[in-house]
């Protein structure tokens, strides 16, 4: 196991001290209900979005059409400030309703000829991922799964089949099954220097660990905002804007188009990554989820990094103490937000731990997510609640 990572005064993010760190944790009502440690699965949601949706409902109640005028500017500023929160320029962002959709656009851009028609992923992926590039293989994708033989990524195999017959290099930032995380830079030198394009998942890194999309030069960016965005039901797609004229879906809708505010036939595509959009808008999600991500831009995304090092390195330690398996990387460079314990019975423990108001998750290992809302000393409570289930 490699050397702890130097905690904080008081495990409290750097750039705040006790009193303002309370007061982020206090913007979190479910806090005070159990100890939560599942933001890997299911974020909290700042009580503020309990306005946004209030404000919502008078808006159905006393309905006027020109209501889609602001949210429209609503959904542009909450893609905006994803945007800028990945290091992304304005217009490269487009939110819908999940990641699914918004990954079926992109594979529908392409054609799957040979000699060019192999799509790389690995078997860390998120189901999503394989199901909707096997679904291409009626139009000639041919899938690569490169296999990990463990938690990690095997990225000197991964290297070794993206060649020039690679179309696509599809992999998560971070993987949601083990939270190992990818040298990006090293895969998107190795595919650029083939002519492929990288698409990366990104909904296990983005909010809990840096991601600037522009200085890697990544091709296409996707996430959602349920996990470590604190917001609800929102996907997320960036495209690198020197890309985005050469690419056109076929999975698509009326709000793709370059005139679909005016309501009359579109004659081409929207600028940026709004061709990329499909049918009409549902604004309320992003509006939601525009409130927590606020607060994560106030905090910072270094701050919030180094808060999540300090507590996944307590539960490392204190996994380490009582003899529990770390499917996880160790290395603080190598480990995302999320730290997978490898314990008999887990999905019971899981729910027993549930039952005494303990939260994490079960996806074929337990799963710690702690966030830059929780402390040290709650790392600390469940580890001992686990301690106890597990009889240690």
């Amino acid at each position: 196991m490699s050397a702890p990572e130097p905690t904080p005064a008081a495990g409290v993010p750097r750039g705040l001290d006790a009193a303002a760190h309370a007061a982020l944790r206090a913007q979190f009502p479910l806090l005070q209900t159990c100890l939560y440690l599942n933001n890997n699965s299911t974020g909290a949601v700042p009580r503020d979005a309990e306005r946004v949706l209030t404000g919502y409902w008078e808006t159905l109640r006393s309905w006027r059409d020109d209501v889609w005028q602001g949210w429209h500017e609503g959904l542009d500023r909450y893609a905006d400030t994803l945007a800028a929160f990945i290091g992304a320029p304005p217009g490269s962002v487009i939110t819908d309703a999940n990641l699914s959709a918004l990954l079926t656009r992109v594979a529908s851009c392409f054609d799957y000829r040979p000699p060019r028609d192999r799509v790389v992923i690995t078997d860390l992926e998120f189901p999503t991922v394989p199901f909707v590039f096997n679904a291409l293989r009626r139009r000639g994708a041919r899938v690569d799964v490169v296999g990990t033989g463990g938690p990690r990524f095997d990225e000197d195999a991964l290297e070794r089949r993206v060649d020039e017959r690679t179309l696509l290099v599809c992999v998560p930032h971070a993987s949601f099954s083990s939270g190992a995380t990818i040298d990006l830079p090293r895969l998107v030198a190795r595919a650029h220097e083939v002519g492929a394009l990288v698409v990366v998942d990104a909904f296990q890194s983005v909010g809990i660990m840096p991601l600037d999309v522009t200085a890697l030069g990544v091709d296409v960016v996707l996430g959602g905002t349920h996990k470590w965005l604190c917001g609800i039901a929102t996907g997320f797609l960036y495209v690198r804007p020197d890309l985005v004229a050469t690419l056109e879906p076929t999975a698509t809708g009326w709000q793709a188009g370059d005139r679909a505010l005016t309501f009359r036939p579109s004659t081409g595509w929207a600028a940026g990554a709004q061709r990329f959009a499909g049918g009409t808008p549902f604004p309320l999600t992003s509006l939601v989820s525009q409130v927590g991500l606020d607060l994560l831009t106030g905090v910072g995304i270094a701050a919030i990094r180094e808060h999540s090092l300090t507590l996944t390195a307590r539960i490392l330690q204190r996994a380490e103490a009582a003899g529990i398996t770390v499917v996880s990387p160790t290395e603080p460079a190598r480990r995302g937000g999320v730290v997978c314990l490898d314990v008999a019975d887990g999905e019971a423990v899981k729910r027993r731990l549930a039952a005494r108001e303990v939260i994490c998750s079960w996806r074929g290992y337990l799963r710690v997510g702690p966030h830059v809302y929780n402390t040290l000393d709650e790392v600390d409570a469940f580890m001992d609640a686990l301690e106890e289930e597990l009889g240690r």
